[in-house]
């Protein structure tokens, strides 16, 4: 009885721990319950067989950033944020609906947003300062706002300073507006190219004269429409195809300057007397042309050349024989010039043959260059320089201008306002007391580079000169002439009688025996002085042998002198 009793009892239990792993909501199911549980533990199992055990995880980590780069960061470095993370499973439909949200967020603000605010900023006040900042960020577009004439106004004046080129080209890139602002065929009437696409000294690939010419044809049909003066410096190729674009697309072009340039023949000048019909001026200094072609220019369209620029040379010199006989009858400057390295600077010149073919010179140079004078039988039939304004004939070394010389180029010069013999020792202050001119501004008479100066004696008349202009003179040189410390002071005297006209602006007394009694009425009274050279002046004090600029530092030296 008693084993009976404790089996069933063993049995009962057993029911009863087994009940409650197979009951439902709805009451026991014994056999689906069990199929449930076969399937879990068998998936289950699965799972624990896919696992592969995974290592410790890297203190760094691979990650792409900006402009394909691989960044390599740990992940305690600063790069935290921006590191990969793996994708997380489930998030998907979060981060779905919190962009929904935000959508819907920014729709609503922008519907809600009057258009008041759009065009007053709101202003926000930051926290510790009693500032109102503005809330949006400066508009940086305010160039693109502007009008049209406004930006051709404003690049006028960078123009002018600067040049056309590369300034139109630069800001021609930054957007529409500045482009057709710099397109404007007004900012594009004076231009000067330079050796910008090559090396000096190297050679030209063909792709590089390619590029140079499609350039130069580009520039020539859509900026050069209005092109006036045209300058190229430092071209050794090229030139004749650069002359024949120009003349070709800029019937308006009126001023040529070649600069250091070699290559122009005669097929460019030939070019230039087919379309340039408006040309007046050609400057063609240190460089290296066919001479002969310039030659045939100035024989079949010589006389609408206005001003003419060359260097001094065995060939060149062919050109001023050329002008003498008349191919140039309305020429009005005429610049002659050598290299500093020239060891030859005599040039045989017939001032009487050249009044003749010019007689509307206006400006005559001859800088380095000594003249020879040539005479001409019919001496009394030259009309002179009626209208010569300028006369420079200056060198840095020794000149044969004489009294006589200077009388023979200015004896009908009445209008002459600017007078340069520096290094012309031999001329006297009675040669000068005697030319016609009588309206003189500026004299420039110094000695410069002269190794014999000292060798000279003393000079006397320079008061003639400053007595016969000291009404109109403005710029005074008397560098390193030695006049005694007597004739300076009368000098000054006779310069300080007119000094209610206020004209005299510069005075070069550098290395003169100029004392301070002298020096004192000058500074004293001359109230338009503005430029006073002082250096090497033996008998002045200490302190004072300098260049004064500006009248406060002159009335400091008038101060000392007191």
């Amino acid at each position: 009885m008693d084993t009976s009793g404790a089996e069933s009892s063993a049995q009962s239990d057993k029911k009863e721990d087994r009940a409650p792993s197979v009951q439902g909501k709805d009451g026991p199911k014994p056999k689906k319950a069990s199929l449930k549980r076969t399937k879990d533990t068998k998936n289950f199992k699965k799972h624990k067989k896919a696992r592969v055990s995974r290592p410790a995880r890297l203190g760094y980590t691979v990650h792409q950033g900006e402009d394909m780069l691989l960044v390599i960061s740990s992940a305690t470095s600063q790069y935290d944020d921006s590191s990969w993370v793996p994708k997380k499973k489930g998030n998907k439909k979060k981060k779905l609906s919190k962009a929904k949200s935000k959508a819907k967020q920014a729709k609503k603000k922008t519907v809600s947003a009057k258009p008041v605010a759009a065009t007053k900023p709101a202003v926000k006040e930051e926290e510790g300062t009693g500032l109102c900042v503005p809330h949006w960020e400066v508009d940086h577009r305010w160039g693109q706002s502007l009008p049209e004439e406004v930006l051709i106004n404003v690049f006028k004046m960078v123009v002018s300073q600067d040049g056309a080129v590369p300034f139109l080209c630069r800001v021609g890139r930054v957007c529409r507006l500045w482009n057709a602002a710099a397109s404007s065929p007004v900012l594009w009437r004076r231009v000067t190219v330079g050796h910008c696409w090559i090396t000096q000294g190297k050679s030209q690939l063909a792709k590089t004269e390619k590029r140079i010419r499609d350039t130069v044809d580009w520039l020539a049909q859509n900026r050069f429409s209005q092109l006036r003066d045209f300058s190229l410096c430092h071209w050794t190729k090229n030139v004749d195809y650069a002359l024949e674009v120009i003349s070709q697309f800029c019937p308006h072009l009126c001023s040529l300057k070649l600069s250091y340039c070699t290559g122009l023949t005669m097929k460019g000048f030939q070019s230039l007397g087919l379309h340039s019909r408006a040309l007046q001026s050609i400057n063609l200094q240190y460089s290296e042309f066919q001479v002969e072609g310039l030659l045939e220019y100035l024989e079949n369209h010589g006389s609408q050349i206005r001003q003419i620029w060359f260097t001094h040379g065995l060939k060149n010199d062919r050109l001023l024989s050329a002008i003498t006989r008349g191919c140039c009858p309305d020429l009005e400057l005429l610049e002659v010039n050598t290299k500093l390295d020239s060891k030859d600077s005599e040039l045989p010149v017939c001032i009487q043959a050249l009044q003749m073919a010019c007689p509307k010179l206006k400006t005559f140079r001859m800088l380095n260059v000594r003249p020879l004078h040539k005479s001409m039988r019919n001496r009394d039939s030259a009309p002179g320089f009626p209208l010569l304004e300028e006369l420079c004939i200056a060198t840095t070394s020794f000149s044969y201008m004489t009294d006589k010389d200077l009388l023979d180029i200015l004896f009908s010069s009445t209008r002459l306002r600017v007078l340069d013999l520096r290094g012309c020792s031999r001329i006297t202050p009675s040669g000068l007391a005697t030319l016609p001119c009588h309206e003189l501004e500026c004299l420039f008479w110094g000695q410069y580079f002269s190794s014999h100066i000292a060798l000279h004696s003393p000079k006397k008349g320079l008061h003639m000169v400053t007595q016969k202009w000291s009404r109109t003179l403005q710029q005074l040189d008397i560098a390193n002439q030695l006049f005694t410390e007597e004739d300076l002071e009368l000098a000054m005297g006779y310069l300080t009688q007119a000094s209610e006209a206020n004209t005299l602006r510069s005075l070069n007394l550098s290395g003169t025996r100029i004392t301070p009694n002298a020096l004192k009425s000058v500074a004293g009274q001359m109230i338009a002085l503005d430029y006073l050279n002082l250096s090497s002046c033996r008998y002045l004090p200490r302190g004072m042998k300098r260049i004064y600029r500006g009248q406060e530092d002159i009335r400091q030296l008038l101060d000392k002198l007191e």
